[in-house]
């Protein structure tokens, strides 16, 4: 839990999304994290689970909105820095529209993760 927090914390840091409640009593089963706007309630939270927890199929993927391309950048970078994975480096998507602009993770269990900025340039 400890270090799904720690990653958690460095990649959204970029994106404006702090902890804004915990529950990380040692042994206790309910252990949980949850993110959001400073002074908000969690909009994400992040929760121990058995052995018996996997993540959803393939293509499954959470997509936060990032406030500039940079941001986009510096979530990529934060991510590889806290044992998270490349899952698509930052750049356009021309794609999905002429302005998104994204970059793909997989955090340290295995949850595939996407921030992206729409606006222009």
């Amino acid at each position: 839990m400890e270090r799904s927090a720690a990653f958690y914390d460095a990649a959204f840091e970029p994106l404006g999304y702090v902890r804004v409640c915990e529950d990380l009593i040692p042994g206790d089963p309910d252990q949980a994290v949850g993110y959001g706007w400073p002074g908000s309630g969690d909009k994400f939270t992040i929760k121990l689970r058995g052995k018996d927890a996997h993540c959803p199929g393939p293509g499954f993927h959470v997509a936060f909105d990032a406030p500039s391309r940079s941001a986009v950048i510096l979530f990529y970078e934060a991510a590889l820095a806290r044992d998270g994975q490349d899952n698509g480096a930052p750049g356009l998507r021309l794609h999905y529209g002429p302005n998104y602009f994204a970059a793909f993770v997989i955090d340290p269990d295995g949850h595939r993760l996407e921030a992206v900025c729409k606006e222009p340039g």
